[in-house]
């Protein structure tokens, strides 16, 4: 404190000027013991401190040390610093120290130049997020947000989601929009961001056929002065009145976004002139439309434009400028690379390898797009003209065919004679397909397969197999790997039932082209015919998976899961085969004889019904229906279908007994004895009818009975005879000789579960039981309608029975009478 006291009261100016400080005394370095150590080694320790190092805010005090009261440089302890120690310990200096270094004088200090030890930085402060500013940013990034979601949602195909977060994004752009205002910031507006909005809207709206709506989105755009280059959106609200065919309006817009794009952008002009001469085609204006698309010819060229250049030349009937257009088309540049870039031409392995990545990449992809798009226009646009330019179809094709061969299109030559061959076929001159089809046979082996494939297919289908199989052959001799010529290879050995074989050659071209379906298709009729149900169920499972709405497909397993003794899968299948082509008369009636097996008669006659509806014609649909009614006792319905059958057979005698049969069950006897007579005439030598018409009319007492009884037993007559003549030993041999027996089945015709109910019609009574007399309990036809009861009907087929009254001459007395 006395040092202290006294620097305060120091009145000498010029005081101190002579003192030094220890601290930079050089002169005692060499027998400064901490010097010399450390000079020795790195390592070596300071001596002990007994004293504080003088310091600026206490005072300065003498050092001490182990050589006396002179203090000697300790200059490993580095120089003075500023603030107190305590005793023993190290303390920091103030001066810049070389990094890495301390002057602490613990043992064991790390060297540590990064600070790593001192731990993770503190964290950053939080931002404050209830400024404005701060709150205007969140809402941004929601809005953003939002936005990209509903693009997301628009290419995954959920174009609803992608409207209700386009929407989403319109209402918290507004609210950011007052949030703006509210904080004073009117002034900075996100414009980008406001278009954004207004462009997704607008967007999502067209996606989702809201075409109102999405106009005046645009008309929102277009209007505001604060957006550059909105005009450009007007061919977005074309396209909309395109849709809606408004085309004056679509073209009304087409042409003033033309007139706000700059001439810079090229392409997008293009464009929008093709858009143009679209809609000219839309509207009729073929001449408008030609003025167009010749612009766009002579300005940049393309495919698309050339086509439909030529069908507007087809429209007016222009034959010269038809045939120019077609030169035209012929000539214009693809853009496409050689495709000898493609092939490996050296042993480089490198280079291989790079060809082998660019061999399907998405560039080779898009060239061979648009090469097969340009040779289906040439192809299209030939088979179209050819019959037009020429006085003849044959001339135009082979106009077409030379001015194709001197074009880079060559290999596209041979297909189009190979179409014209087709086109023959199409207009049924078989002759000529055929002679066009030989020029190929001396041909490259891939032009020729394809000729030989078509020839094959057509002797097939002329049913002339041992053509077919030849021309077969040639397919496949010139082309192994031609899964068309194996196909028809296949159906020649099938027709000839040589089922394994067959199917070798269907295998085959499946191995060559896995995705065809026709192989796949025989190949599982192949095994249905072996015998092999689950392998051929195994192939039209697969075929369905590619085909999924083929109901010839769906018809087969149907088929199969019936022949596998499983009508619920059958059912199941059909169900499927009604709902894509509901008014198949065939598939109806064989889901009423699945459920008619199943024991559901009343679905069985709902599908047997709907069938009969669509196709009033099927003999077995009609027996069923007939047969139902009877056996649900409606005989005056049931001869209504018994009566059309009589129409499609009439030399079928069973269909009207059955008539007559009805009548006589619904106790409409006089009706049945006139239809027996009917039947008499055109049949006179129907056992069953004549023996109806005794028991009638001796019921009835009618005065021709003896004659039919005598007509009766000569039939009979001549019936035992011919039975005799042909008997030969084998029992029941005659059954069903006779033609318009009611016992003769029509089993050309019937399925099985028909063939059940035809001998249930033959077993109703009328068919082979004998007639019995009238009386009222064998006559009985009443039954319960399920409409309510019906009206009691006069039995007019008997006599009434008079009984004799014994007391009849006698007067009872009044004794006798009731009281």
């Amino acid at each position: 404190m006395e040092n202290v006291n006294l620097a305060v009261e120091e009145d000498d100016l010029y005081s101190g000027y002579n003192d030094y400080n220890p601290t930079f005394d050089s002169e005692e370095l060499e027998n400064d013991v901490g010097f010399q150590q450390a000079v020795r080694t790195s390592h070596g320790r300071r001596p002990p401190m007994t004293a504080k190092f003088p310091g600026t805010a206490i005072g300065a005090r003498p050092l001490a040390s182990s050589f006396g009261s002179r203090v000697p440089l300790a200059s490993s302890l580095g120089r003075p610093v500023t603030g107190a120690v305590q005793d023993g310990a190290a303390r920091p200096m103030t001066a810049v120290r070389a990094a890495g270094y301390t002057s602490s004088l613990t043992r064991g200090a790390t060297f540590d130049p990064l600070g790593q030890s001192k731990g993770p930085a503190p964290p950053l402060e939080a931002k404050n997020e209830d400024t404005p500013e701060e709150k205007i940013k969140i809402f941004e990034k929601k809005v953003n947000d939002l936005i990209e979601e509903s693009c997301v949602a628009q290419s995954m195909g959920t174009l609803q989601l992608a409207l209700e977060k386009a929407k989403e994004a319109g209402r918290m752009e507004r609210a950011l929009m007052r949030q703006r205002k509210q904080s004073g910031n009117a002034d900075h507006i996100n414009v980008d961001l406001t278009y954004s909005v207004l462009l997704n809207l607008a967007n999502q709206y067209e996606n989702n056929d809201m075409y109102p709506e999405a106009l005046n989105s645009y008309l929102v755009i277009v209007k505001s002065k604060m957006f550059n280059n909105a005009g450009r959106l007007k061919v977005n609200m074309a396209n909309i009145y395109f849709r809606q065919k408004n085309y004056p309006k679509a073209v009304k817009f087409y042409r003033m976004a033309l007139d706000q794009i700059s001439n810079i952008h090229k392409e997008m002009r293009i464009k929008i002139m093709q858009n143009i001469g679209v809609v000219f085609v839309r509207m009729g204006q073929y001449s408008d439309a030609i003025t167009s698309f010749e612009h766009i010819m002579s300005e940049s060229p393309n495919i698309k434009t050339a086509f439909n250049l030529i069908l507007c030349y087809y429209a007016i009937g222009d034959r010269e400028r038809m045939k120019k257009a077609f030169q035209k088309l012929i000539s214009v540049p693809l853009g496409i690379d050689d495709e000898e870039k493609y092939i490996s031409s050296s042993d480089d392995a490198s280079s291989n390898m790079v060809i082998e990545a660019i061999k399907n990449d998405k560039l080779h992809q898009m060239e061979r797009d648009l090469k097969v798009l340009a040779e289906k226009y040439i192809m299209t646009a030939a088979k179209l003209i050819a019959p037009a330019i020429e006085t003849s179809f044959a001339t135009g094709f082979d106009w077409c065919v030379d001015m194709v061969k001197s074009s880079q299109y060559v290999e596209l030559a041979n297909d189009l004679e190979i179409n014209k061959a087709i086109t023959y076929l199409r207009q049924k001159d078989f002759n000529q397909a055929v002679e066009t089809l030989k020029t190929f046979e001396k041909k490259d082996s891939r032009v020729k397969s394809a000729a030989s494939t078509n020839l094959s297919f057509l002797y097939f289908l002329e049913k002339d197999y041992d053509q077919a199989d030849r021309y077969a052959d040639l397919a496949m001799n010139a082309d192994r790997y031609n899964p068309a010529a194996l196909i028809n290879k296949g159906n020649t050995v099938f027709v000839k039932q040589d089922y394994e074989k067959a199917a070798e050659f269907y295998k085959e071209a499946l191995r060559n082209d896995s995705s065809c379906t026709e192989a796949l298709y025989n190949l599982g009729l192949t095994h249905k015919k072996l015998n092999r149900l689950e392998e051929a169920l195994d192939c039209f499972l697969k075929l369905h998976a590619i085909l999924r709405n083929s109901a010839q497909v769906m018809y087969q397993l149907a088929n199969l899961y019936e022949l596998m003794e499983d009508p619920q899968q059958a059912i199941e299948w059909l169900m499927q085969v009604i709902s894509v082509t509901p008014t198949d008369p065939h598939v109806l009636a064989k889901l009423g004889e699945l459920h008619d097996s199943e024991g559901d008669k009343s679905q069985a006659f709902q599908y047997y019904y709907e069938s009969f509806r669509h196709y009033p014609s099927n003999i077995d649909v009609i027996e069923w229906l007939g047969a139902y009614y009877i056996e649900t006792q409606f005989c005056e319905k049931a001869i209504l279908y018994f009566e059309r059958a009589t129409l499609i057979q009439p030399t079928q005698v069973k269909w009207q007994l059955m008539v007559a049969s009805c009548y006589r069950r619904s106790g409409n006897y006089q009706k049945a004895l006139e239809t027996y007579k009917d039947i008499h005439c055109t049949f006179p030598e129907n056992v069953e009818c004549l023996r109806f018409l005794v028991r009638l009319g001796t019921d009835m007492g009618l005065k021709e009975v003896q004659e039919y009884a005598t007509s009766l037993k000569k039939v009979e007559k001549m019936k035992e005879l011919r039975e005799q003549r042909v008997k030969s030993g084998r029992e029941g041999s005659a059954r069903g000789r006779r033609e318009g027996s009611a016992g003769s089945a029509d089993s050309g015709h019937s399925s099985s579960s028909t063939k059940g109910l035809s001998a249930k019609v033959r077993s109703l009574p009328g068919a082979n039981e004998p007639y019995e007399a009238s009386s009222p309990k064998e006559l009985d036809a009443s039954y319960v309608d399920p409409l309510g009861p019906q009206m009691d009907r006069p039995k007019t087929g008997a006599k009434k029975r008079v009984e004799e009254d014994d007391f009849a001459d006698e007067e009872l007395g009044d004794d006798l009478l009731p009281e």
